[in-house]
């Protein structure tokens, strides 16, 4: 008699995966969602620091710190879930899945590389509060070169499309490969893609990758992240006027 354990196997993996990627999207939904309510929760903040409402605006940075904690917790699960969507294979016995995501997230933790990225949005607010009443001065601790790596930061791989030459934060149709996480135009990179001369690569210089059509996607982080670039844009913009007007009074 022909074994039927391959077939269970193959169909139980199939569904550990499919159910994998549906918690993987979720998942960034929430991500998505906490990443807007700390923009919105800075912009407040702004907004109070202005009127000098001190202690409101220690509230909203505690806020933000246990969301961008809850954010990098939600990150290392996501990162979980997609290893072990991949890797899964049923055996004999039955698994223990809570032990394997806690192992999991445990060596995700402990990965070198695996550095968060959601760090830089606790940086980003409480340099957004600095700049309301000391904007072009550095921060405490901090050198003046160190205002312009930090504040020019972001988690878009490229800021603008290498196809059309536009800014990020221009494109009308933003996606982003999946494989190498740079940002094109939708409609430039498509017809990239259906070019047989270039067969696919990525267009970024020294980039690797080929791009593939259903490997290129809107995910939910990328316009939260495009806003982002935007947001710190105009805060040195306005940086940069008012150092600009304090110099023309040295001058004068």
């Amino acid at each position: 008699m022909a074994s039927t354990s391959a077939p269970r196997n193959s169909a139980a993996y199939g569904r550990i995966a499919s159910a994998a990627s549906t918690l993987c999207s979720d998942n960034h939904t929430l991500i998505a969602e906490i990443r807007k309510a700390t923009m919105m929760m800075k912009e407040i903040a702004v907004d109070l620091e202005r009127d000098n409402e001190s202690e409101m605006v220690k509230e909203l940075e505690d806020g933000v710190l246990e969301l961008v904690n809850a954010s990098d917790e939600c990150t290392y699960l996501s990162n979980a879930i997609k290893c072990i969507g991949n890797e899964y294979q049923p055996g004999p016995e039955l698994t223990n899945f809570s032990k394997l995501f806690a192992d999991k997230i445990d060596r995700l933790k402990a990965d070198p590389s695996s550095v968060s990225q959601n760090q830089l949005l606790l940086r980003q607010f409480r340099e957004a509060i600095w700049n309301v009443h000391h904007a072009g001065q550095p921060m405490p601790g901090e050198e003046q070169e160190d205002i312009v790596m930090t504040s020019t930061e972001c988690n878009l791989l490229n800021i603008t499309c290498p196809l059309t030459g536009k800014p990020v934060t221009e494109l009308a149709d933003p996606v982003r490969s999946m494989d190498c996480k740079h940002i094109y135009e939708k409609k430039a990179i498509m017809q990239h893609i259906r070019s047989k001369v270039l067969q696919g690569r990525c267009p970024v210089t020294g980039c690797p990758k080929r791009v593939l059509a259903d490997r290129v996607v809107c995910d939910p982080l990328l316009l939260i992240e495009i806003d982002e670039m935007r947001s710190i844009s105009k805060q040195r913009t306005g940086a940069d006027v008012i150092e600009d007007f304090t110099q023309l009074d040295e001058e004068d």
